[in-house]
């Protein structure tokens, strides 16, 4: 196997189970090695891949998902050009096919004399390998993602040439694109060592705009900035300010669920992490994606400084903001940072009141679109309870309904959005267990 002559996909040798099996096609026959030696390195191959089903949901040809899943996610030139915006022009395409004429070779691999060289006939059963259960999932992708890569499996086992593998796998990256960004839609922040690492969020809830009831002026003004986000328009920093419970972070959840498919990714951070906003920027400024840094329950009492480091990231700062990134943001303070009285009276020990007022109020006015959550009133409240059952399935009366509902509200929190949805759980449990 030409392993070491690949170019562009060049970082695919640092895996070991293709180091490992590549040199096993070349070598199982080869007397000059132990044969007991090449017969464990086998079965530890099969061992690892067997784990990577599990650990992945793999089904089918473990040895195609295994290098389906390699291809999926190795972030070269040539992948992370194609990723959104599909096929690219120029040399790196004659680079590019070089690399798949061998990448073909490994893929198309009979392992028949291997298996009989070395006396394993169960290898077999991991080329038509079947999960424990149909609902066995992934620790590492949900389901979609996981079901997309066994699919792209399939497709390049069924293509006969290295020109048909290039443009399936390059449709890959174009419909969902390659590595972590591509394969996830939602991530958060570490900070290790070597500085912020950004991690996928394995399950994110799967919330809609329409599973949202009410605020529609709120959602649309929502939609409206990140369609023009998202088609390259220009577009605004957001801030969700208003009552708690009232859907703010809900709406956040259901924007990256319904942009997904056309390149948005959500990117959470907390605020005691707002040092390594400039590393995150730079790690994701060249994508072809359109990220939205995400900070929930944004605010800050008058010792804490981290909303200066936001300030100067937002806009302030030397390097201009990518084009890319947005920051969108909840708050249940219409203006973030803690006011108080004292900052406009002229009797405290600040020679310059003004400036600690304008100080304060400096970090809202760099978020462009600011969208009230208000507090439902009764009758709203009510309406929301009453969508809410019935998409539950409960068939109480109405009037005893709302007769129930209302004195839910009043022991729990009042009149919002989530105290209405935690009143329709708690009927919901009431009638399982029932």
């Amino acid at each position: 196997m030409r392993k070491q002559e690949l170019i562009v996909y060049r970082n695919l040798e640092q895996e070991s189970i293709l180091r490992d099996m590549t040199w096993l096609m070349q070598h199982y026959g080869d007397d000059y090695y132990n044969l007991e030696d090449r017969t464990a390195l086998l079965y530890d191959c099969m061992h690892r891949l067997l784990e990577l089903s599990v650990s992945h949901g793999f089904y089918g040809n473990l040895w195609h998902c295994y290098l389906a899943n390699l291809l999926a996610n190795d972030e070269n030139c040539y992948s992370t050009a194609c990723e959104v915006t599909g096929p690219v022009v120029g040399t790196i395409n004659e680079t590019v096919l070089h690399d798949f004429q061998i990448l073909k070779e490994i893929y198309d691999y009979d392992f028949t004399d291997m298996t009989d060289t070395l006396g394993i006939q169960s290898f077999s059963l991991l080329l038509e390998y079947e999960r424990t259960g149909s609902k066995a999932g992934s620790k590492v992708y949900n389901t979609r993602i996981r079901d997309r890569i066994c699919q792209l499996a399939v497709k390049v086992s069924q293509v006969d040439t290295p020109q048909e593998m290039k443009k399936a796998v390059t449709e890959f990256y174009q419909e969902y694109g390659v590595g972590k960004f591509g394969l996830h839609k939602a991530f958060r922040i570490d900070h290790g060592k070597k500085g912020a690492k950004i991690r996928p969020i394995l399950n994110i809830a799967h919330v809609k705009l329409d599973d949202l009831v009410g605020y529609e002026i709120p959602k649309q003004k929502l939609i409206d900035n990140t369609e023009a986000f998202v088609e390259g328009r220009a577009a605004n920093n957001c801030l969700l300010f208003g009552y708690a419970g009232t859907g703010k972070s809900s709406s956040i959840k259901a924007i990256a669920n319904a942009y997904y498919d056309r390149g948005l990714r959500i990117i959470e951070i907390y605020k005691h992490q707002f040092r390594d906003l400039n590393d995150v920027i730079a790690q994701i400024k060249n994508r072809n994606y359109k990220f939205i840094i995400y900070m929930d329950d944004l605010s800050f009492e008058d010792f804490e400084t981290e909303y200066k480091y936001l300030k100067a990231v937002i806009e302030g700062g030397l390097e201009k903001k990518p084009d890319n990134v947005l920051i969108y943001a909840t708050s249940n303070r219409r203006h973030l940072v803690r006011e108080r009285f004292s900052d406009k009276e002229d009797r405290n020990d600040d020679l310059h009141t003004n400036d600690t007022v304008q100080e304060k109020l400096s970090l809202v006015a760099r978020f462009g679109v600011t969208i009230f959550f208000d507090s439902p009133d009764k009758k709203q409240f009510q309406d929301i309870v009453t969508v809410l059952a019935e998409r539950a399935g409960i068939t109480m009366p109405q009037e005893e309904l709302l007769a129930e509902a209302n004195k839910w509200e009043l022991n729990h929190g009042g009149l919002s959005g989530r105290c209405a949805q935690q009143f329709i759980d708690y009927l919901s449990g009431k009638k399982a267990e029932g």
